[in-house]
């Protein structure tokens, strides 16, 4: 006999990417993908961001306190991408904006996600974390819901 969970999923709540230069990485988050300052935890070398409703958590593993987020080993990575659901938006202006800050466009795509099937544009972060750029759904009678 199987049971039902005893919550229901909200989404998303966090993701954490192990960085090794702080100040480039809050630059990345911040300045190209408009992330607003979250929680500090200044003795662990760990600075949050807000990505909407979500947080995004970068660990400096350069710092003292982040010894447990060192991987065991060296370049492995335990995350493929991190798909960011944002607003709808002018494509030639995200192809642009990117470009303004040497943000090279790994590949776009028209993908499914939780929204629906969507544009998509694959980019790195500083630190070679994968991240999908993701617009809201696209309908082919050109319904916006």
């Amino acid at each position: 006999m199987t049971s039902k969970p005893p919550f229901t999923l909200v989404g998303l709540d966090h993701i954490v990417f192990i960085v090794d230069d702080m100040p480039k990485a809050l630059d990345f988050y911040r300045n190209i993908l408009g992330c607003v300052d979250g929680y500090s935890y200044p003795t662990l070398g760990m600075e949050q961001v807000w990505c909407g409703s979500s947080l995004i958590v970068l660990w400096d593993i350069t710092h003292e306190g982040a010894k447990g987020a060192i991987p065991p080993v060296a370049g492995g990575r335990n995350v493929d991408h991190v798909c960011i659901a944002l607003s709808p938006f002018d494509h030639d202006e995200m192809r642009n904006h990117l470009k303004a800050h040497n943000v090279e466009i790994d590949r776009e795509a028209m993908h499914g996600g939780a929204r629906g099937m969507g544009h998509s544009f694959y980019v790195f972060d500083p630190f070679g974390n994968k991240l999908e750029l993701k617009g809201p759904a696209e309908y082919p009678d050109g319904t916006d819901w």
